[in-house]
């Protein structure tokens, strides 16, 4: 495969996004160990050194994962949700059905909590109490995200005892409540890193970089329904802006 010596773009990066398209396309499908670097170099007809580095750089991002001894492998595709504005909801249910996976979610805690100032500003006064749930949703059995969502008592108590294994819990707020998130008041997005206990159950290691994304929800009449903290696995998950 002849690359293009004249272009302004250097050889290791048109080995690179050669590379990216061939797994976006499934031609390298994920947990596939792609050609050594040797391999590739004779593939591409560059040094091993341009090879390495465009590996490198796929490793960094996210695509590839290098294993001692055994070779590169791809990894497992990274979700992609769509930056809407605040007007617009999806789910991850619906974000994993847009891209064909097959969404989980698995119940890691849910208590009762007494408010703070922050809550009861957001909620207005009246509220005391406050129902925590905290969960780990997965994408075709892949930890995807830890997501934790805090609600007033009233009214969403029955999320303590209700099944909230492998559903939406959009869905479950519509069936209990009869209120559902169609817009937001504040949502943002900023980098966080991987606690001990968020590194056990998301399946990586201590300190890697996560999405933090906070976001307050509005329901169908405007009021403040839901407070809601993501934390995403940054190697498994990317917005589209």
């Amino acid at each position: 495969m002849k690359l293009n010596d004249n272009s302004l773009t250097p050889l290791y990066q048109q080995v690179l996004e050669d590379i990216k398209a061939e797994i976006s396309s499934g031609t390298y499908a994920s947990g596939q160990r792609i050609p050594s670097e040797a391999e590739l170099s004779q593939l591409y007809s560059v040094s091993r050194v341009t090879v390495r580095r465009a590996i490198e750089e796929l490793v960094g991002e996210g695509y590839l994962t290098k294993r001692q001894g055994k070779g590169t492998y791809v990894n497992q595709r990274k979700m992609t949700r769509k930056i809407r504005q605040c007007s617009t909801i999806e789910s991850f249910t619906d974000v994993c059905a847009e891209m064909g996976m097959k969404a989980g979610a698995h119940v890691i805690e849910r208590r009762v909590v007494p408010a703070r100032t922050e809550e009861q500003r957001l909620f207005g006064p009246g509220h005391d109490k406050f129902v925590y749930v905290s969960r780990l949703r997965t994408a075709d059995g892949i930890p995807i995200m830890e997501e934790h969502n805090l609600l007033p008592y009233d009214g969403f108590e029955f999320l303590l005892t209700c099944d909230l294994e492998n559903t939406s819990f959009f869905a479950a707020l519509r069936e209990g409540s009869g209120r559902v998130p169609t817009s937001c008041a504040s949502s943002t997005i900023e980098v966080a890193l991987a606690s001990a206990a968020m590194a056990k159950n998301l399946d990586i290691a201590i300190g890697d970089p996560l999405f933090f994304e906070h976001v307050v929800f509005l329901d169908q009449d405007g009021k403040t329904l839901c407070v809601s903290s993501k934390y995403l696995v940054g190697s498994r998950y990317m917005f589209d802006i």
